[in-house]
């Protein structure tokens, strides 16, 4: 009994591994799909600061000295094409899309489960459609040889974009609903959407815990806390 103690004792007291650690200590798919992630991340940088230098420059070169960029729509139009579906991936994953939680977060886990069953049954639905349009209008663009008439670029590249959403979304849901099915979802994982002004999962967490320290070291007697709870 004593010598269980003592171990117990001795992980509580062991220092937290540093985050590059437990970065490595995630299995090898993890770490490559963090890496996608990150990568369409940096695409989303990209893409946006060279929208804002395009057209940007453009107003600039056309009121000040009477010239212009000439691919600045046509490329600025395909960015932006490719960032709103490269961020709504992203936002996926994350869980950053905004919906209405208000009577989700009332069921309990129970009725949870269901809503989040038919939620993510829905959204497949209208991705497999997404994908099967996407993928029909991106073959006809690639047969009839269609491209942009300034840039010249593929008008495959445009429809491609709802390719690249919509497989990437049916995989993300999919993977929801086997972990959900394997008993891998918390409670708080039950609601895939985020209030507008809702703090963002890992914020709060992080704030709880600053708060559960300044509790053990307070000791729990900060009047102006306790007044504001």
């Amino acid at each position: 009994m004593g010598a269980s103690h003592g171990a117990a004792g001795a992980d509580a007291g062991r220092p937290a591994p540093p985050p590059g650690e437990a970065r490595l200590s995630r299995p090898p798919v993890s770490r490559l799909v963090d890496a996608v992630f990150g990568g369409l991340k940096i695409a989303m940088v990209a893409f946006l600061a060279l929208m804002v230098v395009l057209v940007f420059g453009n107003v600039v070169l056309r009121y000040g000295f009477n010239r212009g960029i000439t691919i600045s729509e046509e490329m600025s139009r395909m960015l932006f094409v490719w960032l709103t579906f490269i961020s709504a991936i992203v936002a996926m994953r994350e869980r950053a899309h905004l919906g209405m939680d208000t009577l989700v977060r009332r069921l309990p886990p129970a009725g949870k489960k269901v809503c989040y069953v038919a939620s993510h049954a829905l959204i497949l639905v209208a991705c497999l459609l997404f994908l099967q349009g996407s993928w029909e209008q991106t073959l006809i663009s690639y047969r009839v040889g269609a491209i942009a008439p300034v840039t010249g670029m593929s008008m495959t590249l445009f429809y491609g974009t709802g390719v690249l959403f919509s497989v990437c979304a049916v995989a993300l849901t999919s993977v929801e609903l086997v972990r959900l099915m394997a008993g891998r979802l918390r409670d708080d994982e039950l609601v895939s959407v985020r209030e507008a002004l809702e703090v963002a999962p890992d914020s709060a967490a992080s704030g709880g815990d600053g708060e559960a320290r300044r509790d053990a070291t307070t000791g729990g007697s900060d009047p102006g806390t306790d007044h504001r709870r």
